[in-house]
């Protein structure tokens, strides 16, 4: 057996490690309510439990009785100087939130006690170890296609190498090609690498218990941050003289154009940032939704019924997981090729 795949075993090792350990998103509804209200019985709150998971947080819950992990809580203020302390101290055993060392969490924000300041919060929350998870991914396969392409340098791809191979071509001849044209070279590996993170990242969401990282409007803000830099600073004469000193048009027209083409250079990262939050957010906003009808109705079969049309939806989510990734990068290829493009004037 080649030894390329054994970077290849382990990726889908750790895939099914972590599903052992992920119990199914029902019992997991059930445990988070049982955790808010260990001592009485109170009406389910469904809002409550799809913002419990669609939002960060941190802690990290994936089973009752020793299931949650408690994640590293760094923060620094100009009163208290830095902090490194566990999320576990703002948590009693019936797990209520409580006070810690002149800290308070509300809302999954952190403040000073006494005088309810916000402290600069530089945590590792469910996200960011969810971000620290997806680049190891990448990382550990794309070293394994590396090593595929090396070993088997002139020869037709094997293993791992095989798989992802057609993925990278396709993008690179589908995507990057053809709207950036004799540049593409240059912007290939940004593009591949905002591609496969926004997959990894949104087919990892789909696990039960995982955290929303591409639905975190941070991390979209970045990656469109990321697209908006590359593209103003590549950008070349041309570009900027079509949005300063806009050529073949009337001087009068030109006093309308310039604010709108100015507003355009913004709206561009915005429409990036907000159209992959919307849609990974509003995913999982409805395949929680229907799961929380067994709760609210307290019924086995609408909850028979409405597990069978999440399982539907769920498909149709690693649908839309490859989908976004694709528009993501479809677009900051168009913005890149928009803005390193040679024009002609006459």
């Amino acid at each position: 057996m080649s030894i390329f795949l054994s970077p290849a075993k382990q990726f889908f090792g750790a895939i099914l490690l972590v599903l052992s350990f992920l119990p199914g998103a029902v019992s997991a509804l059930q445990e988070d309510h049982a955790e808010v209200e260990p001592e009485a019985e109170k009406e389910f709150n469904a809002s409550e439990v799809i913002l419990h998971h669609v939002m960060d947080d941190h802690i990290w819950h994936l089973w009752d009785h020793g299931g949650t992990i408690y994640l590293p809580v760094v923060v620094y203020s100009a009163e208290k100087g830095l902090d490194v302390f566990s999320a576990h101290h703002f948590y009693d055993e019936h797990h209520k939130i409580v006070e810690y060392n002149g800290y308070k969490l509300e809302h999954n924000h952190i403040y000073l006690t006494e005088s309810g300041k916000a402290v600069l919060d530089l945590s590792i929350t469910k996200n960011v170890a969810m971000l620290f998870i997806n680049a190891a991914l990448l990382l550990l396969v794309f070293l394994a296609v590396a090593k595929g392409y090396q070993k088997n340098k002139g020869l037709a791809p094997r293993g791992i190498q095989s798989f992802f191979e057609p993925i990278i071509v396709f993008v690179r001849d589908e995507i990057v090609k053809p709207n950036i044209a004799h540049h593409h070279e240059k912007f290939l590996p940004y593009l591949l690498t905002l591609f496969f993170f926004i997959l990894f990242g949104n087919l990892l969401g789909l696990l039960p218990g995982a955290g929303n990282l591409t639905g975190n409007i941070s991390v979209t803000l970045v990656l469109a941050v990321l697209t908006f830099i590359i593209t103003n600073v590549k950008g070349n004469k041309g570009y900027w003289s079509h949005i300063f000193w806009t050529p073949g048009v009337p001087l009068p027209l030109r006093i309308v154009i310039l604010p709108v083409e100015l507003i355009g250079i913004f709206t561009k990262p915005f429409s990036l940032t907000i159209r992959l939050f919307v849609a990974i957010t509003a995913g999982h906003i409805v395949l929680l939704s229907l799961l929380c009808f067994a709760f609210i109705f307290q019924s086995v079969t609408i909850g028979f019924v409405s597990s069978l049309i999440v399982l539907f939806i769920d498909l149709i989510e690693l649908l839309v997981a490859g989908i976004q990734a694709y528009v993501f990068t479809l677009f900051s290829s168009l913005y890149i090729g928009m803005a390193t493009a040679e024009h002609e004037h006459h």
